[in-house]
């Protein structure tokens, strides 16, 4: 098993124009037929975070993040641009083989493939978003600087986090269609439970214990990172335990995933 995990970059690179081609054409596709197409993919997520700064910020007061001491509105972009990636990437994986089925059903396909085509296209909205997030720090007079560089890192993190996940998702997806709903289900759950629109270190100061927990979350790393790269200024290595934690996580689940997908596959033809 360790073998075949360990193989997966050198068939990516081996496939790498394919699939950056079924990628670009992914992301193209998912909006075709609509007047403003691919621009719903940047006009959605803006308009969530537009609802979100005027809640919190006209609704609730809420002007500073704790000692943090910037504009919510930056607090919240920091943290919910890296989840609508995890979110689209995990939507889009879990469904990649049955938006494949006529793929997976060719013998001479690599299907391990699949599941990454769908990350990348949400990788294009991400670096979108990543941008819109610089400028809007600029727009505050924060200039960018070496800490900023952590972004390719997190990135990266959620990348092989969501890989993982897909893996086991989208296998079970083909035998049980309703995965995808108790995924979205989750998704509108977890977006609450991570601390987005929350400190979690102020709101469950006297909560010790639930903080530990809600600290299991690994995208609660990922979040965290990013607000440590725009706002607090703090390197990942500096948080050695929870970085250690997170890849543990991240490579266990990387493992299941591969062994679920490998295990699984003889039986996809047959049943799309």
């Amino acid at each position: 098993m360790l073998k075949t995990v360990l193989s997966l970059p050198a068939e990516l690179i081996r496939n790498r124009r394919l699939v950056l081609t079924l990628a670009k054409n992914d992301f193209k596709t998912k909006y075709a037929g609509s007047y403003l197409g691919i621009l719903w993919a940047f006009i959605q997520p803006v308009v969530t975070i537009l609802v979100y700064w005027f809640v919190f910020t006209v609704g609730f007061r809420a002007g500073s993040q704790g000692n943090l001491g910037v504009p919510f509105v930056l607090y919240l972009v920091a943290g919910i641009v890296p989840w609508f990636f995890f979110q689209d990437a995990l939507v889009g994986g879990t469904g990649a083989l049955l938006s494949y089925d006529y793929l997976v059903k060719k013998v001479v396909f690599h299907i391990r493939v699949l599941p990454v085509v769908k990350i990348i296209s949400a990788l294009f909205v991400h670096c979108f978003f990543v941008a819109f997030t610089l400028i809007l720090y600029l727009c505050y007079g924060k200039l960018p600087d070496g800490y900023s560089l952590q972004i390719f890192y997190y990135t990266a993190c959620v990348f092989l986090l969501v890989l993982g996940m897909s893996y086991v998702t989208s296998a079970v997806s083909v035998f049980f269609r309703d995965l995808i709903q108790v995924i979205n289900i989750g998704l509108q759950v977890g977006v609450w439970l991570t601390p987005i629109m929350w400190i979690a270190e102020d709101a469950l100061a006297d909560h010790g214990l639930l903080l530990k927990v809600l600290r299991l979350n690994p995208m609660y790393y990922v979040v965290d990172g990013y607000r440590d790269a725009f706002i607090a200024k703090v390197w990942f290595w500096e948080k050695p335990g929870w970085t250690l934690y997170f890849w543990i996580f991240t490579a266990a689940f990387l493992f299941l995933g591969t062994w679920v997908f490998e295990r699984l596959k003889i039986h996809f033809a047959d049943v799309l």
